[in-house]
């Protein structure tokens, strides 16, 4: 195992020697771009939902009835109310891989599947958590951002959408995911509001591409082993994955959820066992808690944060890197909010992350971690900035050293790794100018950035989880993939958090990176 990027700048993939076997494995041919104008007209019903009214919790909600329909008319029981799958429910230790956000379907996905295989084969199953696909769904897409990229990852896998499989009105998510005939349709919608604001919705509103069956059985060759199997009985789900419960709840379209799901929510998340919420919008973010509101009131943290429940830890995609925020709350229990977006789309920036302190005392900046660092995404993005706004003259370009002290001196932390003893004056000014750009890739700056920053330059700061479990033991381990060949033949370990059953049946964390334990 390489030496993680809090020890080395060869662990961040800086000076990297030679590209992974991830550049033979990626498709020939352009890579993703939102600098064509067909994946940001094909995005439109993002805006839509926002400017006329999000119709998101009407169609899941016909979704579900269809697919009790279509298993009355095959003959079957339809999918239990509780919404649960079983199979892997009498195991005494599970393994489960957590993708988050992967699918553009180019190197930047690739880069990640030569370090799963070799650390996380082994799985039990894993969960793409957010974003299968880019950039707006659609039945055939799922073959080149889901199907062929992990063709030969040999455990079943579990999704639960993002804002962009919803922008296809969830059609490709729930062929791919929940055996849907490819030819259903999206659910037709009223919604709610003016007249006048449901008719220019309809009227602009993007319907689905068209799809066949043909098209199903082409796209499922590439995962037609029975190991590769899953099947899902929603959009939203709970795994009973032996020792812990994952809970997979949908967000849809603007990050909030339907008074049935939250009723549902409730019901699965009660019992004994551990569980572990899995969501497609982060409920800690950049430093800052963010609302996922239920339909109705109320929002799903007052769910997580309730003893009754038993969360440990919560799993949120999105936002493209890793963040983990260890939060005490008001009882003593300490409850781990992760964000693991970092499997394939394009990067967003961690050196916007503010000191984490400013949220004590629920959590403070030593015990938090982020990958990548804070002066490697400065360094990172310096030099996208310095190609793209200064033609590649290097005034605006950052070096690895002098980043991570600058980052460290700006929002007043110790440098994680050793950096530059002095800073030159123009990686000062540099630095001055990158900083306040804007490069997180949400709202409004999301298309804007994407299009003029996204990179498959190494090093690529792609990341995935794994996590591991027994009865009185809890694992969740951050792995890096840089795209460099030494870091897929001796992968990264970025972050590892550890939690322990107690004699009074609390569970207790502890970091096993360097920093102080958490609490």
């Amino acid at each position: 195992m390489s030496a993680p990027s809090r020890s080395s700048k060869a662990g961040a993939g800086w000076g990297c020697r030679e590209l992974g076997e991830f550049a033979e494995l990626a498709p020939m041919g352009n890579p993703f771009s939102w600098l064509r104008p067909g994946p940001l007209i094909s995005s439109r019903n993002d805006l839509l939902a926002k400017w006329f009214g999000d119709p998101t919790n009407d169609m899941r909600r016909e979704w579900l009835r269809r697919l009790d329909a279509y298993a009355q008319e095959a003959g079957q029981q339809p999918p239990a109310r509780d919404r649960l799958v079983t199979r892997f429910a009498d195991r005494d230790r599970i393994s489960v891989a957590v993708l988050g956000d992967p699918g553009e379907g180019d190197a930047s996905q690739y880069v990640v599947v030569p370090v799963l295989q070799r650390v996380a084969a082994d799985a039990d199953f894993g969960v793409v958590c957010s974003d299968v696909i880019y950039p707006a769904g659609g039945v055939r897409t799922y073959e080149g951002g889901f199907y062929r990229p992990y063709a030969d990852v040999p455990f079943p896998l579990y999704a639960l959408p993002g804002n962009h499989d919803w922008y296809d009105g969830l059609t490709g998510f729930m062929t791919a995911f929940c055996d849907a005939p490819p030819d259903a349709g999206a659910p037709s919608f009223e919604g709610s509001g003016p007249v006048w604001k449901r008719l220019l919705r309809k009227l602009l509103w993007r319907s689905p591409p068209a799809a066949t069956a043909e098209d199903v059985a082409d796209m499922r060759w590439y995962r037609d082993a029975e190991s590769q199997q899953a099947g899902q009985p929603g959009p939203y789900c709970a795994i009973d994955a032996g020792p812990v419960r994952l809970v997979l709840i949908d967000t849809g379209m603007v990050g909030g959820i339907d008074a049935e799901q939250a009723e549902w929510l409730r019901a699965v998340s009660e019992g004994g066992r551990p569980t572990i919420l899995l969501t497609g919008r982060p409920i800690y973010t950049y430093a800052r808690l963010q609302q996922s509101p239920i339909e109705g009131g109320g929002d799903v943290n007052e769910i997580v944060t309730d003893p009754a429940y038993n969360y440990i830890a919560v799993i949120g995609g999105d936002d493209h890197n890793y963040q983990r925020y260890p939060v005490r709350l008001r009882d003593g229990r300490t409850v781990q909010y992760i964000v693991a977006g970092g499997s394939g789309a394009y990067l967003a920036a961690t050196h916007q992350i503010p000191n984490v302190d400013r949220l004590a005392p629920a959590v403070f900046e030593e015990g938090f971690r982020c990958y990548p660092l804070r002066g490697d995404s400065l360094a990172h993005f310096s030099r996208r900035y310095d190609k793209v706004l200064r033609f590649g003259s290097g005034r605006l370009a950052i070096s690895p050293d002098d980043a991570t002290t600058l980052m460290a001196s700006r929002i007043g932390i110790v440098p994680p790794r050793p950096g530059s003893a002095v800073v030159s004056r123009r990686a000062i000014r540099a630095a001055d100018k990158v900083f306040p750009l804007p490069a997180k890739g949400t709202d409004a700056a999301h298309n804007f950035m994407s299009l003029l920053f996204d990179t498959d330059g190494v090093p690529q700061f792609k990341s995935f989880l794994r996590l591991d479990a027994t009865a009185d033991e809890v694992v969740i381990s951050c792995w890096a993939a840089t795209g460099c060949r030494e870091h897929e033949q001796e992968p990264v370990m970025e972050d590892r958090v550890r939690a322990t059953r107690q004699p009074d049946g609390r569970w207790t964390w502890a970091s096993e990176t360097p920093g102080r334990p958490v609490p």
